[in-house]
């Protein structure tokens, strides 16, 4: 998507140590066109037009506006671990993993992950210690999450328990747009076995293994975009943390949300 969402890969080689990464989205909005021509090849408009392609591709699902991605995490057993840190990538089957945060468009093509949590962080502060935040803060339009997130202005999630009609059409709506993240991850892990349970796991330590995850991401967008198919493979079932988030509602986040319901 140019420049609209940028594709930001974060890792730790040493599990420890956060990469810091330019925040280009920020920089459209100080540049003059004349100046993002000349670094980026592409006018402002340009970026206007991808991002508004993004939207209409989720519109089209459940006409639910405005909507820049579907977020969720996901697991991805790997093998290697031992010492101290071993028990926080242990998950409830018991085996090692580590927790992958996405994003992705209606196409299931992801415009950034996550790559370097443990499986016992939360889907939430994996969110707050990204530079997600800091890119949607600057950006017209929403992600769609789960329960696991805390409401924000750009960050739309369901009610927890639907009041009226009204909330019930909203979190169907939601859940149908939010699910191209189900399936993303579900054609990622087909495409990739051995990052899926049923395919064994990485039986590498984290820091190679997180290479590896990152390359299967990259070749699964180079896949959607050049309409490599599946053949006979279906998406498969990914595995995810199932936390729920204890529900702080910023007052931004319930104006949007109370707003775009009348809509439904």
């Amino acid at each position: 998507m140019a420049a609209a969402l940028v594709l930001l890969f974060e890792n730790d080689r040493a599990m420890r140590r956060e990469r810091v990464f330019r925040d280009r989205l920020n920089i459209l909005g100080t540049l003059t066109d004349g100046e993002l021509i000349a670094r980026y090849r592409f006018p402002r408009t340009t970026s206007n037009d991808d991002l508004n392609r993004v939207k209409d591709g989720f519109y089209k699902i459940t006409s639910f506006p405005n909507v820049v991605g579907s977020i969720d995490g996901t697991l991805i057993p790997i093998q290697g671990m031992s010492g101290e840190e071993e028990p926080n990538f242990i998950c409830r089957k018991g085996f090692p993993a580590i927790n992958v945060q996405g994003v992705v468009n209606a196409n299931l093509r992801f415009t950034n992950i996550v790559v370097r949590w443990p499986l016992a962080t939360h889907d939430a502060f994996i969110l707050s210690n990204s530079g997600l935040p800091n890119i949607m803060e600057n950006m017209n339009g929403w992600l769609l999450g789960d329960s696991g997130y805390s409401l924000k202005r750009w960050l739309l999630t369901p009610f927890g328990a639907p009041g009226n009609p009204q909330e019930e059409r909203y979190n169907k709506a939601h859940c149908s747009t939010r699910n191209t993240m189900e399936r993303a991850f579900g054609v990622l892990k087909s495409r990739f076995r051995y990052i899926h349970f049923t395919g064994g796991c990485l039986q590498f330590k984290p820091a190679k293994s997180i290479r590896i995850i990152e390359c299967c991401f990259r070749l699964h967008n180079k896949a959607i975009n050049e309409r490599i198919h599946l053949g006979a493979d279906e998406p498969v079932v990914h595995l995810y943390n199932n936390n729920i988030a204890y529900q702080r509602r910023e007052n931004d986040g319930l104006t949007t949300r109370q707003r775009l319901l009348q809509r439904f």
